[in-house]
């Protein structure tokens, strides 16, 4: 028999936020698999291995302009210094030493000859004939980029667990390397409950309304990379919702659902759940989002979500995301805040931490303040359509304009 109670707290109780996320994470089983792939297929993924470089980059001494490749022996200190262009080093070419009263004419990225240790820039000389002539003062090394300024051979430039951006693409290339070795991507499977709900482009019928969060989901994990298994709709049967759930934990790493975890008659989530698996009902200490469902099956992590569509986006945002990073091995699993000025009145406290959806913008003075959407329900989507990232409210506080507060941008939450 189904009880109403709180498996992870005293009934009543609320959890607060790092304790539930910190608990999240402590169950979240690591992906072993890994797969090789080309650097240019690897964007967004994450590393399973660390890269060393082999080379030094640049492997040769350079010039960082277009100039004239010199010997500082043959600078005249305080007059001028007359010398005759005996060759022309292009990039990817190398050059002959340069000998005394000689220079070279040098193009940025060419290697530096032999016994040249400057480069005057060609804004800095006249060219008479076969000679250049210049007064300006010159430095050793001057406008040289030196083997290995960059990368060492031996280095590591990226470490198991850095998720790959395109700086990091180039970067891997730049010593070498045509593949990498990441994570396998998560394989999440997703299932939605209630015979009220209807996909869009068919009729509505009286009591219906479009299935948002299927969309929303969709988008969010096809944001961090992840393999999806889509069930689709489920009916409002206990039989369907067992059939569905063991179907997407044969196949799955995560799966996801909104709604159908409570203790309602035709919730049969939870009923199926305590079947087939192991499974704790949270309250946790914000809004919104209050409700979340954590268990397994078998090795398969279940994650119930509230069925509010802005529920769903933040509890995704704050709980599913740092999850499913942590289960590729990701380093930076949870995303660091912004601090900006609010631009708002938050006049009445709440005994919950708020998170509320708001968006940057400048002031008069050029200084970054964030602005909070006028309705803050969570039946609100247009509320994170028009967001760029969630502020935070502590619990018990209020807000008033110019006040210092955490600012954590969607891209940094969800990437």
């Amino acid at each position: 028999m189904t009880c109403g109670c709180d498996a992870a707290a005293p009934k009543g109780s609320l959890i607060p936020y790092e304790d539930a996320l910190q608990q999240l994470l402590e169950r979240a089983l690591f992906i072993e698999e890994s797969e090789s792939l080309p650097v240019v297929e690897a964007l967004g993924r994450v590393l399973a291995e660390d890269i060393r470089s082999e080379i030094d980059v640049p492997p040769l001494a350079n010039s960082a302009m277009d100039g004239y490749a010199i010997r500082i022996a043959d600078v005249q200190p305080g007059g001028e210094t007359r010398l005759r262009v005996t060759q022309r080093i292009p990039a990817g070419e190398v050059g002959e030493a340069v000998e005394t009263g000689t220079a070279a004419r040098i193009f940025t990225g060419a290697p530096i000859p032999p016994n040249a240790d400057a480069v005057i820039m060609q804004e800095q000389v006249c060219v008479e004939g076969d000679e250049i002539v210049f007064s300006a003062e010159v430095a050793p090394g001057q406008n040289i980029r030196e083997a290995g300024e960059d990368i060492r051979a031996g280095q590591v430039i990226l470490g198991n667990g850095t998720r790959l951006r395109a700086q990091e693409l180039g970067l891997a290339a730049s010593v070498g390397r045509d593949r990498v070795t990441v994570c396998r991507r998560p394989r999440v499977g997703i299932f939605f409950t209630g015979d009220e709900l209807v996909e869009p482009g068919q009729p509505l019928a009286p009591g219906q309304i479009y299935d948002s969060n299927r969309y929303t989901l969709h988008g969010l994990l096809q944001s961090l990379g992840c393999e999806i298994i889509d069930l689709g709709i489920v009916g409002d049967t206990l039989g369907q919702t067992l059939e569905a759930l063991q179907k997407a934990s044969q196949r799955a790493d995560l799966v996801i659902t909104s709604g159908g975890v409570s203790v309602g008659e035709e919730d049969h989530v939870r009923a199926a759940l305590e079947q087939l698996g192991e499974l704790d009902m949270w309250r946790i200490r914000i809004k919104p989002g209050k409700p979340l469902a954590f268990g397994f099956v078998g090795d398969t992590a279940f994650l119930g979500l509230p069925g509010n569509p802005v529920s769903v986006f933040a509890t995704f945002c704050l709980f599913v995301a740092p999850f499913l990073k942590q289960m590729t091995g990701a380093n930076d699993v949870v995303a660091e805040p912004l601090q900006v000025r609010a631009a708002f009145d938050w006049p009445r406290p709440d005994s919950r931490r708020e998170f509320a959806r708001a968006r940057l913008r400048r002031d008069e003075e050029g200084q970054l303040v964030a602005e909070v959407y006028s309705n803050q329900s969570s039946g609100v989507l247009m509320s994170t359509s028009w967001a760029d990232g969630l502020v935070e409210i502590p619990e018990d506080s209020v807000v008033k304009p110019g006040d210092i507060i955490n600012y954590y941008a969607f891209r940094d939450l969800i990437a």
